[in-house]
């Protein structure tokens, strides 16, 4: 296989050059450090050595979004395969693999497996936003005897089956440790206003690049965030416009009042529930409008990051945790231009302390 080494900062390089290629490791990563091009060029290393590898996600977006860049690294990409994680566990233990209620699997039933299964030659595991699977998963790693790379940041924890880097950790075994520093995503603007809803003891440092200072829309109706959203789009035509909603119907609402205003930006969206077609599968190369669900927006980056909904956490503790990590995640998806909107006049409480100097209202 040949390998193509995609741009990567001297401290990135040094990261990857340095990680043995057996062994658990685990990279914790801030956003915009690189973890996602990392551990797409961390798989293809270690394909590059004859081992079967395989890079895992949760989101099965953030796997569509990956796989271009394994391509791209791999003139012959089927040495590394790219799945989700539930799809990699399902194939891994047959198609009678027991489910449980909350969407995942039979952990002990995979335990016993893993017992008596023999496996077929060595795999390595590399595992990207690692933060998002629950310890079990991890525990069967070991139990299985793959190497197992995970690229994570314990701040940007969003789901209910999440973990720690201490429990990655305990769950791989024995594990080396390394920290992946940088933000080379977002402007110093977005990230000083990420840096608000920061849960670690220290924000990250800030980047050096400049852009346009965050902005909070008033919006009265549906209506004026489709405008808002046609005049994003089509003031920057070679840019994408990413909007992240809260709910799947908010999601469908504003794609029919799209393709009914403006049908020439040919919006796009996701949605985990769909089995197929032109819900599941996005081009995420396409400039323009991508509407997607906050749950599947972990891992994703666009020029221009829309948040149309902000009012629907306004009856939330704003010190809670959870809240805070989920305007993280979704602030420092933006490459460029970041906008807030909420409905009617009365500002959501978790935005009305961020000063105007780093949120404009208007």
């Amino acid at each position: 296989m040949t390998l193509t080494y995609l741009d990567a900062t001297p401290a990135q390089r040094a990261l990857l050059d340095g990680l043995p290629f057996d062994g658990n490791h685990l990279v914790n990563g801030t956003p915009g450090s690189g973890k996602s091009l990392l551990a797409a060029q961390r798989a293809a290393m270690l394909a590059l050595t004859g081992t079967r590898t395989v890079l895992l996600t949760r989101s099965n977006l953030l796997r569509q979004s990956l796989w271009p860049l394994v391509s791209e690294l791999c003139l012959d990409s089927a040495d590394v395969g790219v799945e989700t994680v539930h799809g990699w566990l399902a194939r891994w233990y047959g198609p009678d693999a027991p489910r449980t209620d909350d969407g995942w699997f039979d952990w002990p039933a995979f335990y016993e497996r893993a017992v008596l299964t023999e496996e077929d030659g060595p795999v390595a595991l590399v595992v990207d936003e690692g933060q998002d699977l629950p310890p079990e998963f991890y525990r069967l790693c070991r139990m299985i005897g793959a190497p197992t790379t995970v690229f994570a940041d314990e701040c940007q924890r969003l789901t209910e089956s999440r973990s720690t880097l201490d429990e990655i950790a305990q769950g791989l075994g024995n594990c080396s440790v390394h920290d992946l520093d940088g933000n080379h995503r977002n402007t110093r603007q977005t990230a000083e206003l990420a840096a608000w809803f920061h849960t670690g003891r220290h924000p990250p440092a800030l980047p050096g690049r400049d852009g346009p200072l965050p902005r909070l829309h008033a919006l009265p109706h549906p209506g004026a965030v489709t405008d808002l959203l046609i005049g994003l789009a089509e003031r920057q035509r070679s840019h994408t416009v990413g909007v992240v909603v809260h709910s799947t119907r908010t999601q469908f609402d504003l794609l029919s009042r799209l393709e009914r205003k403006a049908p020439r930006l040919r919006p796009q969206t996701y949605t985990a529930q769909a089995t197929g077609g032109r819900y599941r599968a996005l081009d995420l190369s396409r400039p323009g409008i991508v509407i997607v669900h906050r749950a599947s927006a972990k891992g994703l980056e666009f020029d221009t990051v829309v948040v149309p909904d902000t009012e629907t956490d306004a009856a939330v503790d704003p010190s809670s945790a959870e809240l805070r990590m989920t305007y993280y995640v979704l602030a420092t998806r933006a490459r460029h231009a970041l906008h807030f909107v909420h409905a009617g006049n009365q500002e959501p409480t978790h935005l009305q302390a961020i000063p105007r100097d780093v949120l404009v209202r208007g």
